[in-house]
């Protein structure tokens, strides 16, 4: 029994901030998947400001969708969510169902590569936590400046440093465990933020 009870709390990540702060994300296990820990995101939406209104974010690995919920529970106007894997999409619509969190949340079922290859839409804060060693982030810089728009942040999460990404460069940074996060804005870092 314990162990279920654990197992079951280890598949979960409570939403931190706005709106829908405390209400508890479920999802399955997954290869690679890896929630972002609380502390990291409180430190991520420090940086980006707490109230995101009005802005539109691209979470391209949404996984436990806890950064996009969280994005979304602070006032962004709409976060595209889009994932791969069909158990962990379908973790991903129960849980915007249970938030009643209607138009404002879009997931998609995509490979990250072909949805930015394909939008069209232009986004001011994207999510971007690949698995790692799997070369996503080298595939996805060239395609950035078609998703993004000028003025928007990224936000990293990889298993090494990165002083930027393409035109964006990593105004903040920070590590937790084994993994490196970043965030980073268009042009030089003194220039940025």
């Amino acid at each position: 029994m314990s162990a279920k009870k654990s197992t079951a709390a280890a598949n979960s990540v409570r939403i931190i901030g706005g709106a829908w702060r405390r209400r508890v994300l479920r999802f399955p296990e997954s290869v690679g998947l890896r929630p972002t820990p609380d502390r990291v995101r409180e430190t991520l939406f420090n940086w980006l400001g707490q109230d995101l209104q009005g802005l539109t974010c691209l979470d391209l690995f949404a996984g436990s969708g806890a950064l996009g919920f969280e994005a979304a529970s602070r006032g962004a106007a709409k976060v595209v969510m889009v994932e791969a894997a069909p158990g962990v999409l379908a973790a991903l619509e129960a849980n915007a169902q249970m938030l009643l969190a209607g138009s404002r949340v879009e997931i998609v079922r995509s490979d990250a590569v072909k949805f930015a290859a394909s939008t069209g839409l232009h986004f001011d804060v994207l999510f971007l936590d690949p698995p790692y060693h799997q070369g996503w982030i080298d595939r996805l810089i060239p395609l950035l400046p078609n998703i993004l728009a000028q003025s928007a942040a990224i936000y990293v999460e990889s298993e090494t440093a990165l002083d930027g990404l393409g035109d964006w460069r990593t105004v903040r940074q920070g590590k937790a465990g084994q993994v490196f996060y970043h965030l980073m804005r268009r042009g030089e870092p003194d220039d940025a933020e």
